[in-house]
């Protein structure tokens, strides 16, 4: 069975490029990202608009309105930083593991890792 990304199943490949720009910028408006993207990828603008609703239902990004020239627009920026996100998708998985499977998870996890303390 081949690996897969880590965000597979949470997030789409458009996302994911969204996110890997966004992470490290902070605060981005749509047509900003869509400037650093489109020459890497053939995307439409509307469709970074469309992805960061996406993110924004998903509680992953956050947006402020902000007044311009043309009427209002949406700034948008990460809820947790490249790091939390990852924890929180691991820890996703670990609980939703444990739900399903109980003991046999836990044991898993205790036979899988039995020196808790060693890794960083």
């Amino acid at each position: 069975m081949p690996k897969t990304n880590q965000y597979s199943e949470v997030l789409s490949p458009l996302e994911k490029d969204v996110l890997s720009i966004i992470w490290p910028n902070k605060k981005m408006k749509v047509r900003e990202i869509y400037s650093v993207l489109r020459p890497k990828r053939r995307v439409a603008l509307s469709s970074i608009a469309v992805i960061l609703d996406r993110l924004h239902e998903k509680k992953i990004v956050d947006r402020q309105i902000e007044t311009c020239r043309g009427g209002l627009r949406y700034v948008y920026f990460p809820q947790k930083n490249k790091q939390e996100f990852e924890k929180s998708v691991v820890e996703s998985a670990v609980n939703d593991l444990i739900d399903r499977f109980g003991k046999t998870a836990i044991n898993y996890f205790n036979e899988r890792f039995p020196d808790k303390g060693e890794r960083p």
